[in-house]
């Protein structure tokens, strides 16, 4: 038995060796990806393994995330060109840009970052941290009316973002902007405009390279401005004024 062992060991070793010369033979000619929203369709069916090993620390980690921070009217989920869940979460970037002095124009929030649904109901910290899991964190910057028009055809182009109330857009199918609009005025070229957006967009990701032409750029680290808090601010506020959090489709990119 020892001896079968050593020489199965051997084979293997003398595998995993050649390996590398083996893979030379392949090129990567293409990546394709896609994401997958979590709600509740995947705690149906539990792998009784997995839950077995999180046991000893499920009463921890509930304790951190099962907390209710407010309710919302409906089931809010994402999509393009325009949903609820995006709407929601663009204003409120506004929100807590006019809480801390700030005087936003409009809000932007990829979809991109929405991560997760959010329930009907009772909404907890964990239901929040699902939603925007990344350490983002809320960004004003300003931008010439040019730059905001031209930040518009770049949502036109990947077939729309969140944006805020303000905002009206109208875009093609194949990517164009049509028109748009911010309080119901066209969009002065000359004039300026600030943003409430997040630090992963004001750097120029997603396509939104409009942003890298920013001007008084406010980007604070500290742990309180990161998108999750700012969302559950949101909600534990609403919650204190006796309100119910809702986001719906009201025209804000319409396609034609």
């Amino acid at each position: 038995m020892m001896k079968r062992n050593t020489t199965l060991s051997a084979l293997c070793l003398t595998w995993v060796l050649l390996l590398p010369s083996c893979g030379s033979q392949y090129h990567l000619t293409d990546i394709q990806r896609t994401q997958v929203m979590v709600d509740s369709r995947y705690d149906r069916q539990p792998d009784q393994a997995a839950t077995t090993l999180l046991a000893p620390y499920k009463h921890v980690v509930d304790s951190v995330m099962n907390p209710v921070v407010g309710t919302t009217t409906h089931y809010m989920t994402k999509q393009r060109p325009e949903s609820d869940m995006s709407n929601l979460l663009s204003d409120i970037l506004v929100w807590y840009g006019k809480q801390t002095g700030e005087h936003i124009d409009f809000g932007m929030y990829n979809i991109g970052g929405i991560r997760a649904s959010l329930p009907a109901g009772k909404v907890t910290y964990g239901d929040i941290l699902n939603v925007a899991p990344f350490e983002n964190h809320i960004t004003y910057l300003t931008l010439s009316g040019s730059k905001v028009q031209e930040l518009f055809q770049q949502v036109a182009s990947v077939g729309g973002e969140g944006v805020s109330h303000s905002v009206r857009l109208v875009i093609t199918k194949d990517g164009q902007l049509k028109s748009a609009t911010i309080n119901g005025k066209e969009i002065d070229p000359n004039g300026s405009y600030r943003i409430a957006t997040i630090d992963y967009l004001a750097h120029g990701n997603d396509k939104m390279t409009a942003y890298k032409a920013a001007t008084d750029v406010v980007s604070p680290q500290e742990e309180k401005y990161d998108t999750r808090y700012i969302i559950r601010h949101y909600f534990q506020e609403m919650t204190k004024a006796g309100k119910t959090v809702d986001g719906h489709v009201e025209g804000r990119i319409v396609v034609q």
